[in-house]
């Protein structure tokens, strides 16, 4: 399978970083129309890109290669499970796990699944975002990141404990 598209988005990101710096701090703003039609081919919402975007340029912890390694699996699940169909619904964000929510006494991992889950399917509703920076830091606190624990998700599919042993078996290495 061609990387082809990994340049094309690593300059896109570079670009949005610089129009968002400019002062073009929206959805609507900060892409063109013609990387808004490329981000649908990679099965990236133009949301997605830019909260990593503002994220990047407000926090400064954003790393380039997690912001790729996370699309790149959305985009392999994107054209080779879902057959490059866009997801018809979202996840109903009142829904899903508090912040404080646990599983064997982890608050936030709950919620972080779901996240991770609906990131994978295209199911993730404008206001949330996976890799959000609540997510970064859990997972850099426990010795894991965006791309392994996105890995780990769609490796695990239905099977939670499969996930919560493999953050619990992250937070003992360091």
């Amino acid at each position: 399978m061609s990387d082809d598209w990994k340049a094309k988005f690593r300059e896109l990101y570079q670009s949005a970083q610089e129009r968002y710096r400019a002062g073009r701090t929206t959805t609507l703003t900060l892409f063109e129309p013609d990387e808004v039609s490329f981000l649908a081919t990679i099965g990236c919402s133009t949301q997605e890109l830019f909260d990593f975007v503002e994220d990047s340029i407000n926090w400064d912890d954003v790393e380039y290669d997690q912001v790729e390694g996370v699309t790149e699996l959305r985009r392999d699940y994107f054209l080779n499970t879902l057959r490059s169909e866009s997801a018809t619904t979202k996840i109903d964000p009142d829904k899903i796990p508090a912040k404080t929510d646990e599983v064997d006494g982890i608050a936030w991992l709950p919620r972080l699944i779901v996240k991770a889950r609906a990131k994978l399917a295209g199911e993730l509703p404008s206001e949330l975002m996976y890799g959000c920076g609540g997510d970064r830091p859990f997972l850099g606190g426990r010795n894991s990141n965006l791309v392994d624990f996105l890995r780990v998700t769609l490796e695990a599919g239905d099977n939670d404990r499969v996930i919560i042993d493999y953050i619990k078996n992250c937070a003992t290495k360091g």
